[in-house]
């Protein structure tokens, strides 16, 4: 049945409209109203465009690296009941007929609709900052290699990371984004000469901005300066509280400005799903307290973030306008994905994919193309 969801708070593209309405008929938000439209009282509520996570290796106890197309299936599932409406599918290193393997597998997951597409971070990464990366199996990036897993992929490669300052890097770079898949620097000991020449070379993201790259210095900017100043470059950011003290999330966000930052989660298995003993690839995780750290060497795991935490987070301990987290959440990861057409705000003729919350920026409702993954229960 059409719906009209009424009276809420709604976040648009130009704005915040108070006491706003969406109209959804199908799959699709409408123009006009259905003259049989069921209407939705959301007073005291916001609604806002579904979330697009670009970066996520799982959930609910399941791994997209390793997991049966059931368990990817039960970790996206996960994501969707907290907000994430599209989400590209992230492995992490492994030998490289493993991940031709996975490649396949995904891509069936990317033909469904299930999944936006593939990232693959690793192994084309520097051993000196591989971070919850198996330095056995980390590779240069030669450009057939690269190319080699993007075929395997079947057209559904979204992203490839990469430290673009390993030989092979720039060609790679080059090849990637002639081929219309995001090149992103990350994982990287690049310096700052070496970032811009990535950036020129067509990488346009930064892979978890200011996690496992060299720090922000004085004398030796390095890659976060270089990825912050290029007004070509999206960079991701972890908004957990742990990956990121709040003043340098205030840094990307000022410098880089709201049209230019993408919040993900680098979920692993954990993310909605509790404490406990993992597997990130070949390497043991331990997460307690909601943070993942490996067993051995103690490095941070990925996260156990869910996009709706990040929101929340945003608006209440950040102090974002919520115009701004919005962005970051929705219209900008869509834009990269080149998918802004269909997701990422709220307009007509768009999908209806949007997300509803409180007062307090409590999670209320998920609606993915029209059908409701958590129906509001209202009064």
């Amino acid at each position: 049945m059409p719906l009209v969801l009424s009276g809420a708070d709604v976040v648009l593209p130009s704005g915040t409209r108070t006491g706003g309405r969406v109209l959804v008929d199908g799959a699709t938000i409408a123009a006009v109203v259905p003259e049989n439209a069921a209407v939705v009282d959301l007073s005291g509520h916001y609604v806002v465009p579904g979330f697009v996570d670009l970066h996520n290796h799982g959930g609910g106890g399941a791994s997209f690296t390793s997991g049966t197309v059931e368990e990817v299936l039960k970790g996206i599932r996960t994501h969707r009941l907290h907000g994430t409406t599209t989400l590209v599918a992230s492995t992490v290193t492994g030998d490289m007929d493993f991940l031709t393997r996975r490649a396949g597998l995904l891509s069936e997951l990317a033909e469904q609709g299930d999944i936006a597409g593939i990232h693959f971070e690793g192994p084309f990464i520097s051993p000196c900052r591989k971070g919850a990366h198996s330095e056995e199996l980390l590779r240069d990036p030669d450009p057939r290699d690269v190319r080699a897993l993007v075929d395997a992929a079947r057209g559904h490669a979204a992203m490839v990371t990469l430290a673009t300052e390993l030989p092979g890097g720039i060609d790679s770079v080059r090849m990637l984004a002639d081929r219309g898949v995001i090149a992103a620097v990350g994982h990287t000991d690049a310096s700052y000469e070496q970032t811009v020449q990535a950036i020129d070379a067509g990488a346009t993201v930064a892979t978890h901005l200011f996690n496992a790259m060299p720090p922000l210095g004085h004398r030796e900017p390095g890659p976060i300066a270089a990825l912050l100043e290029d007004e070509r470059v999206t960079v991701e950011l972890i908004n957990d509280g742990t990956h990121l003290h709040p003043a340098a999330l205030e840094l990307a966000f000022r410098h880089a400005g709201p049209d230019r930052v993408a919040f993900i989660t680098d979920a692993m298995d954990a993310a909605g799903f509790g404490d406990g003993r993992y597997m990130l690839g070949p390497l043991e995780v331990e997460v307690a307290d909601g943070v993942a750290r490996l067993v051995e060497g103690g490095s941070i795991a990925g996260s156990t973030l869910t996009l709706d935490r990040a929101f929340k987070r945003a608006v209440t301990v950040d102090r974002l306008p919520v115009q701004d987290a919005v962005a970051a959440l929705s219209a900008n990861p869509a834009k990269l994905l080149g998918r802004y057409d269909r997701i990422g705000s709220l307009e007509p003729g768009k999908d209806a994919d949007l997300v509803i919350f409180d007062a307090d920026f409590d999670l209320k409702g998920v609606m993915r193309r029209g059908e409701w993954v958590i129906e509001p229960q209202l009064g």
